[in-house]
């Protein structure tokens, strides 16, 4: 018998179940906000050149007279953000009059910006305008460089400590870190703190699916996994409530981290993994929690007849055949399985650079930032629920590959939209990012099939890697389309196709067993019989993979 028979005998899917999960859930929908806070914290409004000091304007008249004689106008006929004449062109205030070949210079003395929609915000108070526009995606990418450092750091203590406690002390880190960025005035604090909450995600992540999928039983986990991934879409549609209502960037920050507060404060209250307990030889304080369990659940009396010794037979057939010695080499170790590691490592960098390329970056499609970050949520849900048919009735890997090139051809194909056409822009941007969603959702699962059971856990964690390095990445491209406004979209159209076909050269998983060990999965590729091999038909937990999709689109 398995633990999860265990948890049936206790009530299965009920009141406890239900509760925790929920308690759980709700500070991973406001984590999203954190992914996603630059779009309206670093936000750039119009601005151009501040005039000489000296200048005052006495009227609109004479301040609109002013930035015509000492703003050189764009290709568009708005002012330049980064250029000023060296002195003022008077003779453009008359009718029909050009200037050609006036002297410029950068702004020196600051400058003005359109404080109508965003009030504040990183760029406008510490000017990461013109030559330092480069900063504002440098801030991004040190939050997914916290995000990537957070994985190891809490991974490991998880390990060590237990799920709870990592998991409480995340909640805190983020409420504090949060309100220093918002509270401190110097750039680089703001990017320290940025690091620091970017780890928290990793930690908030890892040990909230820990626990629910180790307290949930094998019938409940599916519907855990999705509804992890609809609490991050709900995170987005918040944010942008949140972020419409809430203009200051600093108020706006404070925001969303306070209430981490509230969550490190309750989150005592819930109980650590019994299964975690187990293991680590704790087996009285699992049983007390167990036996809560069953009174929540209306269980009380199978609850009372738990002993330590009944609880530690049904974990002990789940990790008798548990091997110890693994090494990340064995990702390597034959030719099948260094196949699958090394189409895995572009798929989930591509995937994941794509998916925050297109997410990160609102301001460019020329509408309301606020109802693009309601769109880019809202898309997740249909493709969410598209990704999870085709999964089944159509197979992994062609629901996969289909997802991730479609995505790569419509971000290319983004680029030979007019610029005016900023509806279709827009409605294009959104799909593609529905799409890399879509495939995010199956990869995951799709990986946890293709990596036998004895380094799957290693495998899932190594190819995650990948991921948040492709989250890094994502905003040093972005930056580069500062020189080149092609380079981007090409960049993240192109790795996506080149994706979808390294998926090609994986297996199919759909309705197939389990692989047990490597040996195993050598043997499935050279199209050998696997008589008694112990491969299972009912499909991959949540638990045996130990970690979601979400840890990365989100």
């Amino acid at each position: 018998m398995a633990f999860t028979d265990l948890l049936d005998a206790l009530g299965g899917v009920g009141r406890f179940q239900l509760v925790y999960t929920a308690l759980l859930l709700l500070p991973c929908s406001l984590l999203a906000c954190h992914n996603f806070l630059q779009n309206f914290t670093a936000a750039v409004p119009r601005h151009h050149c501040l005039g000489p000091a000296g200048h005052t304007a006495g009227t609109t008249n004479d301040s609109e007279a002013w930035l015509r004689a000492t703003i050189p106008l764009d290709q568009l006929g708005a002012p330049e953000q980064c250029r000023r004449f060296t002195e003022p062109q008077w003779a453009l205030l008359s009718p029909n009059t050009s200037v050609h070949g006036a002297a410029t210079e950068s702004c020196k003395d600051g400058w003005v910006y359109d404080h109508s929609v965003f009030p504040s915000t990183i760029v406008t108070e510490w000017n990461l305008v013109c030559e330092a526009r480069t900063l504002r995606d440098l801030a991004q990418s040190i939050y997914m460089a916290g995000v990537l450092v957070g994985a190891a750091v809490f991974g490991s203590l998880a390990d060590r400590l237990g799920r709870k406690g990592p998991l409480v002390w995340s909640y805190l880190q983020l409420a504090v870190s949060g309100a220093a960025a918002a509270y401190f005035s110097s750039f680089s604090a703001y990017c320290v703190f940025r690091f620091l909450m970017g780890m928290t995600f990793s930690g908030i992540i890892l040990n909230s699916l820990s626990l629910v999928v180790e307290w949930m039983p094998t019938r409940g986990r599916t519907v855990a996994g999705v509804l992890l991934g609809f609490s991050f879409t709900l995170g987005q549609l918040i944010l942008a409530g949140v972020a419409y209502l809430i203009r200051p960037w600093r108020w706006l920050q404070f925001a969303v981290s306070v209430p981490f507060l509230i969550f490190s404060l309750y989150s005592w209250w819930l109980p650590e993994s019994s299964r975690w307990l187990l293991l680590h030889g704790r087996s009285q304080l699992a049983v007390q929690n167990l036996r809560k369990v069953a009174a929540l659940n209306g269980r009380r009396e199978e609850g009372e007849r738990l002993t330590q010794e009944v609880v530690s037979s049904y974990i002990q057939s789940e990790f008798t055949s548990a091997r110890t010695s693994n090494s990340v080499l064995d990702l390597f170790r034959t030719l099948a399985i260094r196949k699958v590691t090394c189409c895995l490592m572009v798929v989930w960098f591509s995937n994941s650079m794509a998916y925050y390329g297109l997410a990160m970056d609102l301001q460019k499609f020329g509408l309301s930032v606020y109802l693009v970050q309601v769109l880019f949520g809202v898309i997740d849900i249909p493709a969410m629920l598209v990704a999870t048919t085709t999964m089944v009735h159509v197979g992994r890997r062609a629901t996969v590959a289909s997802f991730l090139i479609l995505a790569g051809l419509v971000v290319i194909a983004n680029i030979f939209v007019p610029e005016d056409m900023q509806t279709l822009r827009t409605a294009q941007a959104a799909l593609g990012k529905g799409c890399l969603a879509s495939s995010f959702i199956c990869v995951y699962l799709f990986t946890g099939e293709l990596y036998p059971t004895e380094i799957r856990q290693m495998g899932m964690g190594f190819v995650s890697i990948n991921a948040r390095l492709g989250g890094l990445a994502a905003p040093l491209v972005t930056a580069v389309g500062e020189f080149s406004a092609i380079l981007p979209p090409v960049a993240f159209g192109a790795t996506s196709i080149l994706a979808g076909l390294a998926v090609c050269f994986l297996a199919e998983t759909r309705n197939t067993p389990l692989v047990e060990t490597i040996e195993m999965m050598e043997r499935r590729a050279k199209g050998l019989s696997e008589k008694g091999a112990g491969g299972r038909s009912e499909g991959i937990s949540l638990q045996q993979l130990g970690a979601s999709p979400f840890t990365e689109t989100v």
